[in-house]
């Protein structure tokens, strides 16, 4: 390993935000982050959801520039970049393709080692900007296209404990604050408007209550919330007492699973483990609950970076240029 730190470059572009980062790996382990920016595409707004068409557009017409961006921010040039890393999946084919290819281009045009990295890798490795993660732990991966639980028993193994059966947990808060009018992206509107609601104004069942596994679910909250509004619920009120249900289900199953699995610490990362409640509520559970820092929850390149970087002090060799955009790719191991 070279005598100075490892400059790891990292870009995905896996749905409808561009994001290049810079992560730094030091000749004893630990790593760093640098840079890191994102653009994120507002032209989806207007239709409620990512339209992929559009997504891949934008990231065409922005990538270049965030990169210089990121670089900017990071103090280097390309020239000082010793290793690519790119998003190759899940994600939107057209829009992983954007990226995968920049990074390719980019890591031959320097003449420097090409990692492919995997979507959810990503998010887990994240949290590695916050706090030394050493397995074992449990990793929750909770955003717009995802809701996995994966014990991680030692580096680079994942075993798939639980995902959800229908919705992502953030697909859920997404449509729901479209039916309330709350605006788009879900999340944050979900999460201001509930600080103005009644929790108990609205109930909310808890899903796949008495299951003996640790699947999720968000259909019927969904469900509940659409009748909830046609019977006239304030918006508020359903925010609060959908953000309040979706927090414990996440809560409340990752806890089973940490109890059976023997597991003291848990990794929450993912767009929705920005929610103010959910941080909250981990925070005063009985484990250990490490979350990624400032700008790192949602979709991001820093978190590519930190994924490469993770790769290399593994010891994996480089990805072939061959390797292409796959929408539905499993966690490893999972």
């Amino acid at each position: 390993m070279n005598a100075r730190p490892t400059r790891i470059l990292g870009i995905d572009t896996s749905c409808d935000d561009t994001g290049v980062g810079v992560a730094e790996l030091t000749p004893d382990g630990r790593v760093r982050v640098l840079a890191n920016r994102v653009w994120s595409q507002t032209v989806h707004a207007r239709y409620g959801g990512v339209l992929p068409e559009l997504a891949s557009r934008e990231h065409v017409e922005r990538i270049d520039a965030v990169t210089g961006d990121a670089l900017a921010e990071a103090g280097l040039t390309g020239a000082e970049v010793d290793v690519v890393a790119a998003t190759s999946g899940p994600g939107l084919v057209g829009a992983l393709l954007v990226g995968l290819m920049y990074g390719k281009g980019l890591a031959q045009a320097l003449g420097v080692p090409f990692y492919a990295a995997h979507h959810l890798e990503g998010h887990i490795f994240a949290a590695a900007s916050e706090a030394e993660l050493a397995p074992p732990y449990l990793a929750l991966v909770v955003s717009g296209g995802h809701t996995h639980l994966f014990d991680v028993p030692r580096e680079g193994e994942y075993v798939l404990v639980g995902a959800t059966r229908d919705d992502a947990a953030g697909e859920a808060f997404d449509k729901i604050a479209r039916l309330a009018g709350l605006g788009y992206p879900g999340g944050p509107a979900i999460s201001e408007a509930a600080r103005r609601g009644d929790p108990e104004a609205v109930p909310f069942k808890e899903p796949l209550a008495g299951q003996k596994g640790f699947d999720f679910s968000f259909s019927g909250l969904k469900t509940a919330a659409l009748l909830a509004h046609r019977a006239g619920a304030k918006p508020e009120d359903l925010a609060a007492g959908f953000e309040r249900a979706a927090v414990n289900f996440l809560l409340k199953t990752t806890l089973r699973a940490a109890q059976a699995y023997g597991r003291d610490t848990v990794v929450v990362s993912g767009g929705v483990a920005a929610n103010r409640a959910l941080r909250e509520a981990f925070a005063a559970s009985p484990v250990r609950a490490v979350f990624p820092g400032q700008g790192l929850n949602t979709d991001n390149g820093a978190m590519i970076a930190l994924a490469g970087a993770a790769a290399l002090r593994a010891g994996r060799p480089p990805s072939p240029l061959s390797e292409g955009a796959v929408a539905y790719a499993p966690l490893a191991g999972a």
